[in-house]
């Protein structure tokens, strides 16, 4: 039996959940999500203020696709209940992040601002750390695959390098830095 498959998910207080035409529509206070089913051959059982995720096969990859399924169930539970946010950072001199709606500007030592433009149901603004302006970018939505990709997307466009560390980086992220070239005497 998988051991994240067989646990119930417990619908929170305004979260809302229905099962049809082989997807799960959940509805919460932040909006609404579907969930469509990755196999046949699982089922979802929704009553009860809980949601159970069954298979009807024993075979390895239903096995594994009950798993996935109650997972991305949970994560849209999660989701339109309190939705998810990824943090990012920017260090190096003169990198700096400027947000208007949800279109995000970065300055981060190319001869040009590279602009970002977040999808549908994500949300990005900027913060201040430490007195310093417009140097942390938060990452917000309902879809947890949605915010981790945006997320990922702009720490792209500037890597934390390994030498100095200058670069965009997810917050409390650990970066390895080189030792620079020795003199030789």
């Amino acid at each position: 039996m998988s051991r994240v498959g067989s646990q119930s998910i417990a619908l929170p207080q305004g979260v809302e959940a229905a099962y049809a035409e082989r997807q799960v529509q959940v509805k919460g206070p932040k909006g609404e999500l579907a969930v469509p089913m990755v196999s046949d051959e699982i089922n979802v059982v929704v009553g009860d203020g809980r949601i159970d995720v069954e298979r009807t096969s024993e075979t390895k990859e239903v096995r594994s696709f009950h798993g996935l399924t109650r997972s991305l169930i949970a994560n849209a539970v999660t989701g339109v209940h309190q939705g998810f946010e990824k943090r990012l950072e920017i260090y190096g001199v003169g990198y700096r992040a400027e947000s208007q709606g949800n279109k995000l500007t970065l300055h981060l030592g190319y001869s040009h601002p590279i602009e970002y433009e977040a999808p549908e149901g994500v949300q990005i603004n900027t913060e201040e750390v430490a007195g310093e302006a417009q140097v942390a970018i938060v990452v917000q939505g309902i879809d947890k695959q949605a915010v981790g990709q945006v997320a990922a997307e702009i720490r792209f466009k500037r890597k934390p390098d390994s030498y100095k560390g200058k670069g965009v980086r997810y917050q409390n992220e650990v970066i390895h830095i080189k030792a620079g070239k020795a003199a030789v005497t």
